[in-house]
């Protein structure tokens, strides 16, 4: 089959997301499929929407997944006769982050007119097929496939290196993610203000998504004497990735809002609790005090509180790393998620050529 995924920019993006669609090209091209990528440029908002007045779809393909980040380029190309099925990728809404209700009131009325427009869906979550499906009412074709969090399958950590690791002194924490606003390193941050002894913090994830709040987190370092537990790392790349999760005791990223959050189940894999929110899906990874914490959005008073609880019952936090591995290996495999991806699109395609031979 010969299929087109329409992303903006790079399939090398660091992001969830993109890993994402770059492990699901990766699957389908080792199936024998033929998968074209077709990148608009990335821009604002707006410039976005202006894609509308040039970009069609291309004629050619049996099949054509959209990522849904690229909803703003897509609204009149879709609405134009189809030349093969159009699936969308959804990974989370936009108008499902935290910013003021008018911009969400207009995000939400510009996504709802391109969720309309395609022929079926890909959900990451049971959360973001939710936020869907209560912004259009539908009975669209439709598949819940859990993100790929098995690319670290052969690195899980034993039971023995956990209980070592919680002897050493100071907590360590990780936050994995780019340094944007939606990700909550500030609320980190607050938290770890709140209490400077016994911690070290290792920020890993790029800063140029947004520089002004990346700005802001360096200048809030600085100001507030952080810079010697505090470390910004930049992206890493594979060996230097899998050390700092060996190294850490803990996972935070205390995001305003995650459509999965695949770095929670990734850090489980190393036996790292996770605290995330209760905003989105990361209840769905989650199980509170069981594998890990949910707080309130920008709670910092609550995850100060839970960090040194952590470091003072160095037993519980064993216990929530061992539950933490169990966890982790419950997933599905990659594997099995992405088969069932691609028989998903088989199934579209081939229904779409059937309704095209009876004509």
């Amino acid at each position: 089959m010969k299929l087109g995924l329409v992303i903006y920019g790079s399939l090398d993006t660091v992001s969830g997301g993109y890993l994402y669609d770059r492990k699901l090209v990766e699957y389908l091209r080792r199936q024998g499929d033929t998968v074209e990528v077709i990148s608009l440029p990335w821009r604002n908002y707006a410039s976005h929407l202006t894609d509308n007045l040039r970009f069609r779809l291309p004629p050619d393909f049996d099949l054509i997944i959209e990522d849904e980040l690229n909803h703003p380029s897509l609204l009149f190309a879709n609405r134009l006769p189809h030349p093969c099925p159009v699936i969308s990728l959804v990974h989370h809404l936009r108008c499902s982050e935290l910013r003021p209700q008018w911009q969400n009131a207009l995000y939400r009325m510009v996504e709802k007119k391109y969720l309309q427009s395609v022929d079926g869906f890909i959900f990451n979550s049971n959360t973001t097929a939710r936020v869907v499906s209560e912004i259009i009412e539908s009975r669209k074709p439709s598949l819940v496939a859990y993100p790929p969090t098995d690319r670290f399958y052969n690195h899980v950590i034993s039971e023995e290196e956990i209980r070592e690791r919680a002897k050493l002194n100071e907590l360590r924490i990780l936050f994995l993610g780019n340094v944007i606003y939606r990700k909550g390193l500030h609320t980190l941050l607050k938290a770890v203000e709140r209490r400077r002894s016994k911690v070290k913090v290792d920020v890993v994830g790029g800063l140029t998504a947004e520089p002004k709040y990346a700005k802001q987190m360096q200048e809030f370092i600085a100001a507030n004497g952080l810079s010697s537990f505090v470390f910004l790392h930049g992206p890493l790349d594979h060996q230097p990735l899998i050390e700092m999760y060996r190294q850490a005791h803990l996972m935070v990223v205390p995001s305003s809002y995650e459509g999965f959050g695949i770095v929670y189940l990734e850090g489980m894999g190393f036996g790292l609790p996770a605290i995330g929110t209760t905003a989105g899906a990361a209840g769905e990874v989650i199980a509170h005090g069981e594998d890990g914490y949910l707080i309130e959005p920008d709670d910092d008073a609550r995850l100060a509180e839970i960090l040194d609880e952590l470091t003072n019952d160095r037993e519980a936090l064993v216990r929530l790393s061992l539950n933490a591995v169990k966890r982790y290996k419950s997933q599905p495999r990659w594997e099995e998620t992405a088969k069932r991806i691609r028989e998903f699109l088989y199934r579209m395609a081939g229904a779409s050529n059937a309704l095209r031979s009876n004509m």
